[in-house]
């Protein structure tokens, strides 16, 4: 098992890696990962939900299946800025829209974003989610897995994370976080030994 644990981690990793870069290169982000435990926490309460909805749709919708994750994860990114202590409890329900799963997306983006569908902000949230989904699936297609095997279902679970890890970071730079070099010494304060 732990011999898979590796390979999990591995395929992650590298996910994570291209994605960061592609997001990047792309002007979206800043080559590092923006990130809080609060967020990071909210997927491992929405997971297994937003599973059960989007695992069916991958055969007919792999993209969208993919993407929604990243959608989910903006929207946990506004909520920690805008009121966590309000917001820290939202049910993953709360992130439907009127059709459910099948329009999360627009949702989440006129609904908790704020965005005007047709507004230049809300047409680059979406190529720029729609192309991290499409090189997700590009990563899983090279992995030559058995379609509806434990395999998959976890290579899906790793992909999804990575989306929602991907969505809250570009959210939180598009709210104006960045990492900043602190220098301890010139701070004032002293190193730990």
């Amino acid at each position: 098992m732990e011999e898979n644990t590796q390979y999990y981690e591995t395929y992650e990793a590298n996910l994570l890696k291209e994605m960061l870069r592609m997001c990047t290169s792309l002007g979206m982000l800043d080559g590092e990962l923006l990130k809080s435990e609060d967020i990071d926490q909210k997927w491992k309460e929405w997971a297994p939900d937003y599973i059960a909805e989007a695992l069916p749709e991958v055969n007919s919708y792999p993209e969208f299946a993919i993407a929604c994750a990243g959608y989910a994860g903006m929207a946990a990114a506004q909520w920690w800025d805008e009121d966590w202590g309000r917001h820290h409890g939202a049910k993953y329900e709360s992130l439907h829209g009127p059709r459910g799963f099948d329009d999360m997306d627009e949702f989440i983006v006129q609904n908790i974003l704020k965005l005007e569908l047709t507004s230049s902000d809300a047409k680059q949230i979406m190529n720029i989610l729609l192309c991290c989904a499409q090189k997700a699936t590009t990563f899983i297609q090279h992995e030559h897995i058995e379609a509806q095997t434990v395999k998959a279902f976890h290579i899906f679970a790793r992909t999804v994370q990575v989306m929602f890890r991907i969505g809250a970071a570009l959210q939180l730079k598009r709210l104006g976080y960045k990492f900043h070099k602190v220098d301890l010494s010139r701070a004032g304060m002293k190193p730990l030994s």
